[in-house]
């Protein structure tokens, strides 16, 4: 029986069971395997890894791990104290969009609402969603660790915060989005972008008391209208939130 020794730097220990956290972890095996196979056998997801040390040199996933090795895992928060000359990462995408699993519907709606191009239905499953981010080049944001381990999921993260409006500030934060929010240009219900719309065009579909008002947006592709009413003031301050918790880092 061989024996491999990880460490898992940072956040990787999210993953780890409480008695394997922030220790150099036994790992013993018998058959063949990849790097890539056994960091997700103890229970970290690839796209999770930005770099893998082997012995004091990096290596990438398709590295096949040998008896009595010495492995370093690194999270891409570790880039700062760590310039590696091999990255696991794949490419950074020319253009952010993400798709979300069953578990971030609000998530999602926040995502829209600053205006990033989020897909999201509650009855994908899990092969669509895996498909979708491989396909479309879409970021899979997920509650749910094995879909992250599957193969075809390129570029995914693990969603660590479970109340909304930090889930939101998470990801602004971990793709470094802040200066791409463009707020109130897509559809919260189906993520198409808004248009323009003339008021006589719809006066008939406006509840009479919104009838004074000027301004609309209709969502092309499911009809949708929106203006300026109560509910604005309170997207605005959860906008003014968001924006403000970074300016407070």
């Amino acid at each position: 029986m061989a024996v491999a020794y990880f460490s898992f730097y940072a956040e990787l220990n999210y993953f780890l069971p409480r008695h394997q956290k922030q220790i150099k972890i036994a790992h013993f095996f018998g058959e063949r395997a990849s790097i890539k196979d056994m960091i997700e056998a103890l229970g970290v997801p690839h796209p999770e890894v930005d770099c893998i040390k082997v012995n004091g040199k990096y290596v990438n996933f398709s590295y096949i791990v040998q008896d009595r090795d010495n492995i370093d895992v690194y999270p891409i928060s570790a880039r700062e104290i760590n310039t590696a000359s091999v990255s696991v990462l794949p490419k950074s995408l020319s253009v952010i969009r993400f798709v979300l699993d069953i578990h971030l519907g609000k998530l999602a709606t926040s995502l829209r609402l600053l205006g990033f191009d989020t897909l999201y239905r509650n009855d994908y499953k899990d092969e669509e969603l895996a498909n979708i981010s491989s396909c479309q080049e879409r970021i899979l944001l997920t509650r749910d660790k094995g879909l992250l381990m599957r193969s075809l999921v390129i570029h995914g993260y693990y969603v660590r915060n479970t109340n909304p409006q930090q889930q939101t500030l998470e990801i602004l934060q971990r793709f470094d989005l802040f200066k791409l929010v463009s707020p109130f240009q897509r559809c919260l219900r189906c993520n198409g972008l808004l248009e323009s719309v003339d008021k006589q065009s719809i006066i008939e579909k406006l509840p009479k008391n919104v009838q004074q008002v000027d301004n609309f947006n209709r969502c092309p592709d499911c009809d949708r209208i929106y203006w300026k009413g109560s509910h604005y003031e309170k997207l605005q301050q959860f906008i003014d939130d968001i924006l403000g918790s970074k300016r407070g880092d």
